[in-house]
């Protein structure tokens, strides 16, 4: 099995250099390294979750910084810790139900027996409370009581047999919490390859019957979407914006017109002169914002605008994957990057404007390239993620589902005395 440090650095390099194309493509290969960390993982028999949980924290916060514009890694790293702390509140219950169905069965003669265990049971809960660097999980709680608490005895002769057996709890219960979160990583996987898929099964739903359609650029979740329409009989025409300066939507005209859809490619200053005539714009995302707001290549606030004045309704496709809990206005968000110049000016073409006069050479002309736009909810009609369709002001609800509160700012806990 392959070193985990060096699939860490080595995802590192990827991020860092910017090898890895797309935001699914990410988040799934983000998954799959925080999966391996969590199975090679030693665990101790107390604070099982707090221990994954702080191995997935240190890995996290260094892919993260490593690219802090791809927020799906971000957001990868918040669900498989959401992930953690649910199977372990999960395993929690089902012990304690346990303990409670133990306790009933023992009868009416061991009511006072059963009250002196359940006052010595809070008092440890808050002793471990008091204790603790920060508030354990409630499988530590249990896991931390007295023996006469945590395992009913049962009288008999066969001592070394109850404490093999409480051991083998422990180990049982180990093994247990580590396949449950690799199951629920596993299934993340899944839903991260199938998105695609899933939301393609929705077009039928949304496009009819002689429209037009506008998008910008190129986006694999928009293609699948068209694509599928047209399958369920669907005729439309597609107006294809180009998306300077990197000119995507070029490719994804070609591959529209290959599968057979009716295409028109205009440039991205006709999307106002064209919208009048358009039923819908659908586009992809980046990132969705916690409140509601969507992180787009750049050119499409401008298509927005237009939309907002047309009343042509606004549609983004996004995998659940892109939902990220953090606001616009956050330190921790960093909603831009420029690419190179080169994309928009060669740099033969460059030289020429360096100023040689004044002896430094110092460029009279700048070139900015922002790679995204930001687009406010108030400017989106409709989401549509691999979980159905949602309105802008519903995203809050779905995040809350996916992500805790505890895991918005992953670093790592620092020991007190440090």
């Amino acid at each position: 099995m392959p070193d985990v440090q060096a699939l860490v650095n080595d995802f590192l390099i990827k991020l860092k250099k910017r090898k890895i194309e797309g935001s699914q493509a990410t988040a799934r290969q983000a998954a799959e390294l925080l999966r391996s960390v969590i199975s090679q993982q030693r665990v101790p028999y107390t604070n099982q979750a707090g221990a994954l949980i702080d191995a997935v924290r240190a890995v996290g916060e260094q892919l993260i910084a490593a690219n802090p514009v791809e927020l799906a890694v971000g957001n990868i790293v918040r669900r498989v810790l959401h992930i953690i702390r649910e199977e372990d509140l999960s395993l929690t219950t089902a012990a304690i139900s346990g303990l409670n169905l133990s306790a009933t069965s023992d009868g009416d003669d061991d009511d006072d027996g059963d009250g002196e265990r359940d006052e010595h049971t809070v008092l440890s809960a808050a002793a471990a409370a008091r204790n603790a660097l920060r508030p354990p999980s409630l499988q530590t709680l249990l896991e931390d009581m007295p023996e006469s608490v945590a395992i009913p005895h049962t009288y008999s002769s066969g001592g070394d047999s109850e404490g093999k057996s409480k051991s083998a709890d422990k180990s049982s219960r180990t093994r247990r919490l580590k396949h449950d979160v690799i199951e629920a990583v596993n299934e993340l996987i899944q839903d991260i390859n199938t998105c695609h898929e899933q939301i393609a099964e929705q077009a039928v739903e949304h496009i009819h019957q002689n429209e037009v359609i506008l998008t910008l650029g190129s986006s694999k979740t928009v293609l699948e979407f068209l694509y599928a329409a047209k399958e369920k009989k669907r005729s439309f025409r597609v107006f294809v914006a180009e998306g300077a300066p990197r000119y995507q939507g070029h490719l994804l005209a070609k591959e529209l017109v290959t599968r057979g859809l009716h295409t028109t490619l205009i440039t991205d200053s006709a999307v106002f002169a064209m919208i009048s005539r358009v039923n819908m714009v659908i586009v992809g995302a980046h990132a969705v914002m916690a409140n509601g707001g969507v992180i787009v290549p750049v050119g499409l606030n401008m298509v927005a605008l237009a939309a907002q004045k047309h009343a042509v309704p606004f549609v983004v496709l996004a995998g659940s994957h892109k939902l990220c809990p953090l606001y616009p206005h956050n330190p921790e968000v960093l909603l831009n990057e420029l690419r190179s110049p080169s994309e928009l000016l060669d740099f033969g073409e460059f030289s020429d404007c360096l100023d040689f006069g004044s002896g430094t050479g110092s460029p009279l002309l700048h070139v900015v390239n922002p790679a995204f736009d930001y687009v406010p909810p108030k400017l989106v009609s409709l989401f549509i993620t691999d979980t159905g369709g949602h309105n802008p002001s519903y995203m809050y609800r779905l995040i809350a589902d996916y992500y805790s509160a505890d895991d918005l700012v992953v670093r790592r806990r620092v020991a007190l005395g440090n």
